[in-house]
C-alpha cells in the first residue's frame, strides 16, 4: 500500500513474513500459533530477536539522517503569529458581507414563497370551485337528459325502444360516474350538501332503471339490452349490485322450487335428481348472461363485458343458501352410510358445477368464496370419523375376544379376530367409507388396527395351553355377550361364579393356536395388498410421497413379525410335549418282557404310531392352512425336542436293562443254580435282548415314518445319537447265541 512505511529487510531465513506486523488484522497469537507450525519456538524468538536488532539500527539510521529538519522545526515558525494577525481584519470584513448578502437573499426566498402559498391556495380553492362547477353540470345534464327522455315517453304511446333506453342509461351512466368521482373530491364543502339529495336522486332513479333493464333484458333474451345494462352498471361500478340482482330475480326462485326436502327424502336418488336440476340452470338460464360476460366459450371478445362472474357471485351463493335453509338434514351425521352417501353426492355436484365455470380463475374465485366455505364446514367430518371409529372400533374389539371364534365360511382366515382385522382395514379405504379430508385420520386408524392386533397376538401367545380331546373345542361360541376388550388382568371376573381373584388366564386349545399362526403368516402377507389398497385414494388427495406409506407399513409388519418366534416355540413345544407323551411309553418295554415268555419282538410297540399322530394330524389336517415351509419347521422342531427326550428315555431304560442284567449275572455266579437262568422258557433270546431288539425296532420304525413325512433324519437333532444307541443295543441282541 502506497504511503504505508517499509520495513527493512531481514534475512532470507527468517521463519515469518516481516509484513505481517503491518497488516490491520495482526494478531500476536495467531502469528505464534503460525509459526509454531513451520518451526520450534527456540527458533521462532532466535529469529524476532535477530530482526528486533535489525529494526532498532534503522530507526537509530532514519533519525540521524533527518536530525537537522527535527532541530530546525522551531525556527521555522518564528514571525508566524504576525501573519496570522494581519489576515484576521480582511477575513472579519468578508464574513460581514457575507452574512449581510445571505440576509439579503433569505428575505427574497421568505416572499417567493409566501407568494408561491398564495397560489397554491388560489389554485386549490380554484379546483374546488371547478369540481362543485363538474358537479352542478353533471347533475344539470344527467336531469335534463332525464327530463327529455321522460317528455319524449309522454308524447309517443309506444314510448322508446328498450335499445334506446340502455343507451340513454349508459349516457347517464357515464356522466353519473364523472359527478361521483367530483363529489368525492369535493367533499365537505357546503354546496356538495346542498347538491346532494338531487345527486341521491339520480342514484336511486339510475339503479332503478337499470334494474328494470336488465330484468327486460333476461326476460326478453335481448342481449344487446343485457349487454347495455352490464356495461352500465361496470361504468358505474356497481357490478356486485347487478351480480345480486340476478341472484335474488332469476336464481333464487329457481333454486325454492327444486330444493324441496320432501322430494329429497321421499325418493330413492332425490338428492341426486335435485343437484342434476340444479347444474341445468347454468346452461339454460345463465347462457346469455355467460355469453355477454365471456364465461362462455361462444363468446365473441369484441362484445364481452369484463368483469362479471355470475355463477360465482350469484348462482353459488344462493345455491348454498338454500341448502342451508331448505335441507338442513343434509349436514345431519347421525347415520354414517346417509351421511357418507349424501357427502359423496354433494362433492361431486360441487366438482361438476366447477367444471361449468369455464376458466381456472373462476374456479379459483369459486373456492375462495365466503359461500364456499361455508358449505365446506357444514359437512361436519369430525363427527362422522368419531362414529365410524366407534363402529370398527367396537366390532373389533368383540371379535378380539377370548373365545377366539372361527371366521366365517368363505374368509381368507381361520379366525374371526383376523377377519375383522382385515375387514376393518377395508372398511377404511373403501368407497362407502372413505373421506378425502379424513384420510389422514384413516390412515392413523388403519396403522392403529394393526398395532392392536399386534398386541392381540402378544397377548394370545402366553395363553395356557388346554388339553384338546374333540373337535368341538375348536368351535367355542359364547352363549352370552363378549368382553368388550381383550384383557390379560387376573382380577377380571370371567362370569364363572369364582372370585375374581381366582379367575387364571383364559386358555386357548392347540387349534386355535395354529390357526392364530396361520392368520398371522396370512395377514403379514397381505399387507403390500393394504398399499395397493391406500395408494389410489391418497392420489385423490395429491399425496405423493408413497415410500413414507411403504415405510410404516413395513414397520407394522415387523411388529407382527416379533410375535412369530414366541408362536412357534409355543406350538413347537405342544407338538413336542403332545409326541413325547406316548414316546414315555419306552419305559413300559421291560415291564412287556421281562418274565413273560413273550415271543421275540418283530415289529415296532404301538406307543409309536400314537407319538406320530400329532404329526400327522398337523400334515394332513391343516395342508391347505399352513404354508409347507412352515409346517416343516414346526415339524422339525417338535421332533428335534421330542427325539431329545426319547433319547434320554431310551438310554435310562437300556441302563436299568443292563444293570439288571449284570446283577442277574452276579446272582447266578453265587447260587450256581439253573433257576437263575435269565434264558426264557423256551430257551431263545432272553428277556433283555428282547427288551432291546424292541427298542431297536422302535426307533427304526420312528426314522422311517419322520422320512416318510418329508423330512430328513439328519435334520432332527440327537436322531443321530438315538439310532447309534439302539444300534449297539442291537447288535449286542443279536450276538447272543440262540
Amino acid at each position: 500500500m502506497e504511503g504505508r512505511m517499509s520495513l527493512p529487510r531481514g534475512p532470507e531465513n527468517l521463519c515469518f513474513d516481516k509484513d505481517e506486523f503491518m497488516k490491520a488484522d495482526f494478531d500476536v497469537d495467531h502469528f505464534v500459533s503460525d509459526c509454531r507450525k513451520r518451526v520450534q519456538l527456540e527458533e521462532l524468538r532466535e529469529d524476532l530477536e535477530l530482526y528486533y536488532k535489525l529494526l532498532k539500527t534503522a530507526m537509530v539510521e532514519l533519525i540521524n539522517k533527518d536530525y537537522a529538519d527535527f532541530v530546525n522545526l522551531s525556527t521555522n515558525l518564528v514571525g508566524m503569529d504576525k501573519a496570522l494577525n494581519q489576515l484576521s481584519v480582511p477575513l472579519g470584513q468578508l464574513r460581514e458581507e457575507v452574512m449581510s448578502l445571505k440576509s439579503c437573499v433569505s428575505e427574497g426566498i421568505q416572499a417567493v414563497d409566501d407568494r408561491m402559498t398564495k397560489q397554491e391556495d388560489i389554485r386549490r380553492k380554484k379546483m374546488c370551485v371547478l369540481r362543485l362547477i363538474h358537479v352542478i353540470q353533471s347533475v344539470e345534464k344527467i336531469e335534463k337528459i332525464l327530463h327529455s327522455q321522460g317528455t319524449k315517453e309522454l308524447s309517443s304511446l309506444e314510448g322508446n325502444s328498450p335499445l334506446l333506453t340502455g343507451q340513454v342509461l349508459e349516457r347517464i351512466a357515464t356522466e353519473f360516474n364523472q359527478l361521483q368521482f367530483h363529489a368525492v373530491q369535493s367533499k365537505g364543502m357546503p354546496l356538495l350538501d346542498k347538491v346532494r339529495p338531487r345527486i341521491a336522486g339520480i342514484t336511486a332513479m339510475l339503479q332503478q332503471s337499470l334494474e328494470g333493464l336488465l330484468l327486460e333484458g333476461l326476460q326478453t333474451s335481448n342481449v344487446d339490452i343485457i349487454r347495455h345494462c352490464l356495461r352500465t352498471y361496470a361504468t358505474i361500478d356497481k357490478t356486485r349490485d347487478a351480480e345480486a340482482l340476478v341472484g335474488q330475480v332469476l336464481v333464487k326462485p329457481y333454486v325454492d322450487e327444486v330444493m324441496v326436502e320432501q322430494y329429497v327424502q321421499s325418493h330413492p336418488n332425490g338428492l341426486q335428481a335435485m343437484y342434476n336440476r340444479l347444474l341445468e340452470f347454468v346452461p339454460h338460464h345463465c347462457r346469455l348472461l355467460r355469453e355477454v360476460t365471456g364465461g362462455a366459450i361462444s363468446s365473441e371478445k369484441a362484445d364481452i363485458v369484463p368483469g362479471y362472474d355470475f355463477l360465482v357471485n350469484s348462482v353459488w351463493p344462493e345455491i348454498v343458501r338454500g341448502l342451508e335453509e331448505k335441507l338442513p338434514s343434509l349436514f345431519n351425521p347421525g347415520n354414517p352410510d346417509v351421511f357418507h352417501e349424501k357427502y359423496t353426492t354433494s362433492m361431486d355436484f360441487v366438482r361438476k358445477f366447477e367444471r361449468q365455470c369455464g376458466s381456472q380463475a373462476s374456479v379459483k374465485r369459486l373456492r375462495a368464496h365466503p359461500s364456499y366455505h361455508s358449505f365446506n364446514n357444514k359437512w361436519n367430518l369430525p363427527v362422522y370419523f368419531q362414529i365410524r371409529f366407534r363402529e370398527i372400533a367396537g366390532a373389533l374389539e368383540e371379535a378380539l375376544s377370548d373365545t377366539l371364534e372361527e371366521a366365517p365360511a368363505g374368509s381368507a382366515f381361520c379366525l374371526l379376530a383376523t377377519h375383522m382385522v382385515w375387514a376393518s382395514l377395508v372398511k377404511c379405504w373403501s368407497d362407502q367409507m372413505f373421506v378425502p379430508l379424513l384420510a389422514h385420520r384413516l390412515w392413523k386408524l388403519s396403522l392403529q388396527i394393526l398395532a392392536r392386533y399386534s398386541v392381540f397376538i402378544s397377548e394370545v401367545s402366553v395363553r395356557p395351553i388346554s388339553s384338546e380331546n374333540t373337535k368341538e373345542s375348536k368351535k367355542l361360541v359364547p352363549v352370552g355377550r363378549k368382553e368388550s376388550s381383550l384383557s390379560l388382568n387376573p382380577n377380571e371376573d370371567q362370569g364363572n361364579g369364582s372370585s375374581p381373584e381366582s379367575v387364571p388366564l383364559s386358555s386357548i386349545s392347540s387349534t386355535q393356536l395354529i390357526y392364530v399362526a396361520a392368520d398371522l403368516d396370512k395377514l403379514q402377507d397381505r399387507i403390500p395388498d393394504i398399499l395397493d389398497m391406500i395408494k389410489p385414494k391418497l392420489e385423490i388427495i395429491g399425496f405423493k410421497n408413497m415410500s413414507c406409506i411403504a415405510g410404516a407399513l413395513e414397520d407394522s409388519k415387523t411388529s407382527l413379525s416379533a410375535c412369530v418366534p414366541t408362536l412357534n416355540n409355543r406350538i413347537i413345544q405342544d407338538l413336542s410335549e403332545s409326541s413325547f407323551a406316548y414316546l414315555k411309553g419306552a419305559l413300559e418295554v421291560p415291564r412287556l418282557y421281562r418274565r413273560t415268555n413273550k415271543e421275540v419282538p418283530t415289529k415296532a410297540s404301538p406307543y409309536v404310531d400314537s407319538a406320530l399322530k400329532p404329526f400327522y394330524r398337523l400334515q394332513n389336517d391343516y395342508r391347505d392352512t399352513l404354508k409347507q415351509p412352515m409346517i416343516h419347521q414346526w415339524l422339525e422342531g417338535a421332533l428335534s425336542e421330542s427325539t431329545q427326550k426319547y433319547y434320554e428315555t431310551v438310554s435310562d431304560v437300556l441302563s436299568s436293562v443292563k444293570k439288571m442284567e449284570e446283577s442277574l449275572k452276579r446272582l447266578k455266579q453265587a447260587r450256581r443254580t439253573a433257576t437263575s437262568n435269565p434264558v426264557g422258557t423256551n430257551g431263545g433270546m432272553s428277556d433283555d435282548n428282547k427288551i432291546r431288539l424292541q427298542l431297536a425296532l422302535d426307533i427304526e420304525y420312528f426314522g422311517e415314518q419322520i422320512r416318510k413325512m418329508g423330512l430328513e433324519t439328519s435334520s432332527i437333532k440327537s436322531f443321530s445319537a438315538l439310532a447309534e444307541l439302539v444300534l449297539t443295543a442291537k447288535d449286542q441282541a443279536a450276538m447272543e447265541p440262540s
